[in-house]
């Protein structure tokens, strides 16, 4: 999701006389949808593969026992760019379900392409704001972990509103998770680490799971080439490991 995200301005982001601040603040898109050009791989496997492993949009609950075919643990992950983690998870934890976000085509399309041949069933894909699925599609209390890697952290200052993590985010993704449920969150801009860690320290019913601010790369998050790339040259990534407790 980060790669293809860039600041934009919408008139009707400001606010009318007497509107509501949490209506306005609704309308503020963390991300900008731009399409971009499918490859033919990738315009071929969302014809496809559409029917099997993409889930459409509409205003209605979904039931993950009838999506996924089966009663299992189920993972959202929101943002997974062009879904080469995402697939490796999925792979790697047979015995649990994954739903992955993102608002890219080309990478929903890639990611359908590569879940495809490597022959993955435990996985499927949306293409959409993630905020109107969570609210319109996921159930409450029907989570098991919640994934946010490498968010767009809206380095200036006049950005920070568009960044995904905020109070009313990480609330509303509280009651999508069953209890004892896990939010795993990672970024590599120290700064967004910090916003991060400030805003669900500051939430109800979340603890963290490590004594420590931060918590070690769990195993089941891979790590990519570019974070590897990263760190030989020094530079960080701050994992965030929270569990609902009621």
């Amino acid at each position: 999701m980060t790669d293809q995200e860039t600041p934009q301005v919408d008139e009707n982001e400001v606010p009318k006389e007497g509107q509501e601040e949490q209506k306005y603040m609704r309308k503020i898109r963390s991300f900008v949808k731009r399409e971009g050009r499918m490859t033919n791989r990738q315009q071929t496997a969302t014809d496809t593969l559409w029917e099997s492993m993409g889930i459409t949009y509409k205003e209605e609950m979904l039931d993950f026992t009838e999506v996924f075919g089966r009663d299992a643990p189920v993972v959202l992950e929101i943002g997974f760019g062009m879904g080469k983690s995402l697939i490796e998870m999925a792979l790697n934890a047979p015995e649990k379900n994954f739903l992955g976000i993102e608002v890219h085509g080309p990478g929903v399309g890639a990611c359908l392409a590569d879940a495809g041949e490597a022959g993955v069933t435990n996985l499927r894909v949306m293409n959409h704001d993630a905020i109107e699925v969570l609210e319109h599609m996921i159930p409450n209390e029907s989570l098991s972990t919640f994934q946010l890697y490498f968010p767009d952290p809206w380095h200036k200052a006049r950005h920070n509103k568009r960044r995904i993590v905020n109070e009313t985010f990480i609330e509303n993704m509280r009651h999508k998770l069953v209890v004892g449920g896990l939010v795993h969150m990672a970024t590599d801009w120290e700064p967004y680490a910090v916003h991060m860690l400030e805003v669900i320290s500051s939430a109800t019913d979340y603890k963290n799971t490590v004594e420590t601010d931060y918590a070690p790369r769990p195993d089941w998050r891979p790590l990519t080439k570019f974070e590897g790339r990263g760190q030989r040259l020094g530079h960080g990534v701050w994992d965030l490991l929270f569990e609902r407790i009621s």
